[in-house]
């Protein structure tokens, strides 16, 4: 997989691709990272890529011309499965999309940033729009690399053990079971003695019956 991200301020999220999980796909070329600087597509000697919003009112906006620019060149080098737009009006991030944008080929990711961008962008270019929840950032940084993160775990060979994502929490819609650890007895705290029984079976049935119960407990709302 092949994900290019276009920035206003590229050194914003830069940095969590290089350390852990994520650094290891790249190092194992399971994924391909790019980031590209929208400055650099600016038709001004100024680098301008915002100007004043028609209408007035607070707060610039990102031009069409430097976004289309760069959509454009990437577009001849390559076929890309979805071009995403970070915005806090998106549809919000959840496991199934994690789950259906890991089986794709090549992604672009959008960072807003100011004030967000032209309209116009959104209607003729942007494919899908993300948001990873009901607030507002400073960009699309931050979100954007919430989204490839999630998304970059699922990829076969990126985690060690590939069917740890397989038991992450909204994977079948519940919430992860309680996980432990050694030492078996902390102080007065002790693991519960199924977990060291030995029988696999029973195991799970306790985990399962686990995770209804800390759903229906901390998340009613996706149990019903």
């Amino acid at each position: 997989m092949r994900i290019d991200i276009i920035s206003v301020l590229p050194e914003l999220i830069e940095s969590p691709f290089n350390a852990s999980i994520l650094k290891r796909a790249i190092d194992k070329q399971i994924i391909e990272i790019c980031f590209h600087d929208l400055k650099k597509y600016a038709s001004n000697k100024r680098k301008q890529v915002d100007d004043y919003q028609y209408g007035g009112g607070s707060g610039m906006v990102m031009m069409i011309e430097p976004i289309k620019k760069c959509i454009d060149l990437l577009k001849k080098q390559r076929t890309y499965d979805e071009i995403i737009y970070m915005s806090p009006d998106g549809k919000m991030l959840n496991q199934k999309i994690s789950n259906q944008l890991s089986l794709k080929g090549n992604l672009i990711i959008l960072c807003g940033h100011y004030k967000g961008v032209d309209q116009r962008v959104r209607d003729s270019l942007i494919t899908m729009e993300i948001s990873i929840g009901d607030y507002v950032l400073s960009g699309g940084e931050l979100p954007a690399a919430v989204l490839c993160d999630s998304i970059i775990r699922l990829i076969p060979g990126v985690l060690g053990d590939e069917t740890s994502a397989l038991t992450d929490s909204y994977q079948d819609n519940l919430l992860a079971p309680p996980v432990y650890t050694r030492p078996s007895t902390f102080e007065d705290l002790k693991v519960p003695e199924i977990l060291l029984s030995g029988d696999q079976l029973k195991i799970e049935n306790w985990r399962e019956e686990k995770a209804i119960e800390r759903t229906r407990k901390l998340r009613p709302d996706i149990f019903d």
